[in-house]
């Protein structure tokens, strides 16, 4: 396969943990911390967006460590299709400068919560001090009946003011 304004050939990559999948995730904010933060396994995430479109379309490029992917996410609120694939260094560093004007950086903390995980975003640069939460589920029975710990605060999912597109454009 051949995106033509880079001319990088991607049909050697090896898939990630999730080539093509659901996503069905809550977003919540934070009323404080969870206790030892710290201890917990953390990477600083740097993410751009090469392409944002109608239904929830997005094209996204990501750093987390030393990983780096491409991904295609279609749909809103709560559930939406979600592919990816793993770059080299090469290929991410060609395709990273047609994000200019929409990224982000934040650290995430992975707090394991009873059978799930849940993902603490704390963004850094121009969104600094903001806290987000989000909880990745199986299905939409277990998305519903999810009981969040005591530091989650409100449920902003599906609130476009907190999604990580509105958050990366300048």
């Amino acid at each position: 396969m051949f995106f033509p304004f880079t001319k990088i050939r991607l049909a050697n990559m090896s898939a990630s943990k999730k080539p093509s999948s659901r996503e069905i995730e809550r977003k919540f904010l934070l009323k404080r911390f969870p206790p030892n933060l710290k201890k917990y396994p953390h990477d600083t995430i740097e993410q751009g967006y090469l392409a944002v479109g109608r239904g929830g379309l997005q094209v996204r490029l990501r750093k987390k460590g030393s990983v780096r992917s491409l991904t295609y996410k279609q749909g809103t609120k709560g559930e939406r299709e979600e592919r990816e694939i793993r770059l080299s260094v090469e290929q991410f560093n060609a395709l990273w400068p047609a994000t200019a004007g929409r990224r982000l950086t934040k650290v995430r903390y992975d707090v394991p919560w009873k059978r799930h995980t849940v993902e603490i975003d704390i963004y850094r640069g121009r969104h600094d001090g903001l806290v987000v939460a989000e909880v990745e589920f199986d299905n939409l029975r277990s998305c519903a009946a999810f009981e969040p710990p005591d530091w989650i605060g409100r449920d902003v999912t599906g609130k476009p003011k907190y999604s990580n597109v509105a958050l990366a454009h300048d």
